[in-house]
C-alpha cells in the first residue's frame, strides 16, 4: 500500500546544476554560457562570478589525490529494505532504477591516495544518488573511512553533499549520525587530522553530525548548510530570515564554518592546513 505521494519531491534527485553532460550548460548564478571544456579547465566552477556547480566523489578524487591516482575500497555496500518501504515504488526497485540511471551504486565512494606525498584518506558524498542522502551504507562507509584513516594513520577528510537522511530506512537511517559521530572520536583519541569539507547542498542530519565535527570544518563559497530549509524556519518563527541565511559565508561570520576555500585552491589548501596539524 502506498503511504503518501507528494505532488512536488521535497528532495530532487537530479538538478540542473549536476556536472553537465553537454558541450554547453548555463551558470545558474550569472546566467553565462559555458563550454564543458572551460568548466573542466575551471574544475566545474563558473570563471565569471565562481559559481560552483556540484560534482561527483570521482572528480574530487581526481584533482586532490596526487597524479588523480588513488584506490577506492568497500565500494561493493548495496543499501537494504529493513521497512520493506514503499512510497511511488518499492524501496529496492528505487535503489535498482537509480544505479541503472546513474551508474553509481551509492550516495558516497571511499578512497586512499597522496596528497603531495602523504597518505590521505577522503569519503565523498554524492547528490546525484538519491539527494546524496544518508542511509545505513552510507552511514557504514563514512564509519569505514575513519576506521581506514586509523589503520593507515593517515588524515581523513569527509565531502558532504546531501539533503539529508534517508527516509526510506527511517530510523535505521537516524542512527548513522550517531555510529559516524561516535566512530570519529577514536581519529581525535590518536591525534589523527579530521577536516570536514561542506559543499552544496549540506542539509539535515548529515550537518548534525558529522559534518560539522571536523578538527577543521571548511566549505565551497556559497554553499547551502544547515539542518531544517528556511521555508520550513520561517514559516515556523513566523519571521524573515536575514539575508544570505544558511550560507557558508553566514555561517563563518557566525562561527560554524573556520575557512572557505574556491575549489581552485582546495588541494594547496588542504595540503596547507594538513602540515600545519601535522
Amino acid at each position: 500500500m502506498v503511504w503518501f505521494k507528494r505532488a512536488i519531491p521535497s528532495i530532487r534527485t537530479t538538478d540542473k546544476r549536476d556536472t553537465p553532460e553537454g558541450l554547453w550548460s548555463k551558470c545558474d548564478a550569472c546566467g553565462a554560457a559555458l563550454h564543458k571544456k572551460q568548466l573542466e579547465d575551471h574544475l566545474y566552477t563558473c570563471p565569471d562570478c565562481g559559481f560552483h556547480f556540484r560534482i561527483s566523489p570521482e572528480i574530487y578524487f581526481s584533482f586532490l589525490f596526487d597524479d588523480g591516482k588513488w584506490e577506492e575500497f568497500d565500494g561493493q555496500l548495496r543499501a537494504a529494505d529493513p521497512l520493506a518501504f514503499v512510497d511511488t515504488k518499492n524501496y529496492p526497485d528505487r535503489v535498482r532504477a537509480t544505479i541503472a540511471k546513474s551508474g553509481k551504486s551509492e550516495a558516497c565512494r571511499n578512497a586512499t591516495g597522496k596528497l603531495e606525498g602523504s597518505t590521505l584518506v577522503i569519503s565523498a558524498m554524492d547528490f546525484g544518488f538519491i539527494g546524496g542522502s544518508m542511509g545505513s551504507v552510507v552511514g557504514e562507509k563514512i564509519a569505514r573511512a575513519a576506521d581506514k584513516s586509523v589503520e593507515l594513520n593517515a588524515p581523513l577528510i569527509v565531502i558532504s553533499q546531501s539533503g539529508g537522511a534517508r527516509m526510506m530506512e527511517g530510523a535505521f537511517s537516524l542512527m548513522q549520525m550517531a555510529k559516524t559521530s561516535a566512530r570519529l572520536t577514536r581519529l581525535g583519541e590518536r591525534r589523527i587530522p579530521f577536516i570536514s569539507l561542506m559543499t552544496d547542498p549540506t542539509m539535515g542530519g548529515i550537518s548534525a553530525s558529522f559534518a560539522m565535527l571536523g578538527d577543521l570544518n571548511i566549505s565551497e563559497p556559497k554553499a547551502l548548510i544547515g539542518f531544517a530549509g528556511p521555508r520550513v524556519i520561517r514559516d515556523t518563527i513566523k519571521r524573515d530570515l536575514p539575508e544570505g541565511f544558511q550560507r557558508a559565508e553566514f555561517l563563518q561570520e557566525h562561527g560554524f564554518v573556520d575557512v572557505i576555500v574556491h575549489r581552485k585552491d582546495l588541494r594547496s589548501q588542504l595540503s596547507r592546513l594538513l602540515g600545519h596539524m601535522r
